[in-house]
């Protein structure tokens, strides 16, 4: 992947909290065309999440490694927790903050965002 990334921020939406097992996913937006996927194996698997959106996974292990929408056009977003290095932000902002879990107190002052089609 070359940077630089275009934002990286935390998901609250129902769907990745569901997806990832946990209170929100942080991920990383990258512009698609500064990523190579190599898969020699034939491990990455794509699952259609919504009817707009699909996930991008690892049939081996299962780690959640992708999103992709059409929402989004021309944009990667890749879990932050698969880079094994640091990476050119730090996560900026809260997204679907309006669906969070209630169980996971958020308490580091970044800015929060509701679901924009709601």
């Amino acid at each position: 992947m070359e940077f630089p990334t275009k934002w990286v921020a935390h998901c609250h939406c129902t769907q990745c909290q569901r997806a990832h097992g946990a209170a929100f996913v942080t991920w990383v937006g990258v512009v698609d065309s500064q990523v190579t996927i190599v898969d020699r194996d034939s491990l990455l698997n794509w699952h259609s999440s919504s009817e707009k959106a699909e996930r991008g996974f690892c049939s081996r292990c299962g780690s959640s490694l992708f999103f992709r929408s059409a929402k989004w056009p021309g944009e990667l977003h890749i879990a932050r927790a698969n880079f094994t290095g640091p990476i050119d932000r730090e996560p900026q902002a809260h997204a679907y903050f309006d669906t969070h879990a209630s169980w996971f107190a958020v308490s580091d002052g970044l800015p929060r965002k509701n679901d924009p089609d709601a």
